[in-house]
């Protein structure tokens, strides 16, 4: 699963046979790649310097 272009195809094909079945079809819906991190606090009142 690390390949994108095999995900890629598989997605495709898979929504081709969707199509040709009659099917609606919406996406694919991309993942997101964006990450956000957050600090927090490790012990929230007695030991904050931990």
């Amino acid at each position: 699963a690390f390949d994108h272009k095999l995900i890629d195809a598989s997605t495709q094909e898979i929504v081709e046979t969707a199509r040709r079945t009659g099917a609606q079809v919406r996406g694919p819906i991309p993942l997101p790649t964006k990450k956000e991190k957050f600090t927090i606090l490790v012990s929230p009142h007695v030991n904050k310097d931990a």
